[in-house]
């Protein structure tokens, strides 16, 4: 008899340490998806990640092409000649910060948005709009 309740015992350890080593499918697909989730970076405005190429289009009508990348550096652009390069941070979706590169840099960072008819507008410090367009990424 002792060596029946012996076994039993063994069995029913032996089934439970099984189980706790086994993770639930949900855990599983949980523990993936967060490492892909971060991988893709911040957020822009029109949610999708920060990286890409843009078209913008300041105040005053004259239009750049601005690569931000992945490892937070920008270059633009305008008619195929570099005319700023520098660092960028997406603080929050509504919110794009950068600095030029360029001696006594300062941060500056732009209210971002997209309105109900889809157009993405930045708005700087001084209240000047620009329009944003991604082109790439």
């Amino acid at each position: 008899m002792k060596k029946i309740v012996l076994i039993t015992a063994l069995a029913a350890l032996a089934a439970c340490s099984k189980q706790a080593d086994a993770p639930a499918a949900g855990a599983t697909e949980a523990a993936t998806a967060a490492p892909d989730a971060a991988a893709a970076g911040p957020t822009a405005a029109d949610g999708k990640p920060s990286a890409g190429t843009f078209k913008v289009t300041s105040s005053d009508g004259k239009v750049f092409s601005e690569v931000d990348n992945p490892d937070g550096s920008y270059t633009s652009t305008q008619d195929g000649k570099v005319v700023e390069t520098g660092k960028w941070v997406q603080k929050s979706p509504g919110e794009f910060c950068y600095t030029k590169d360029e001696p006594n840099p300062k941060q500056r960072c732009g209210a971002e948005k997209v309105d109900e008819k889809g157009v993405w507008t930045s708005t700087n410090p001084e209240g000047k709009v620009s329009t944003i367009v991604r082109i790439g990424g």
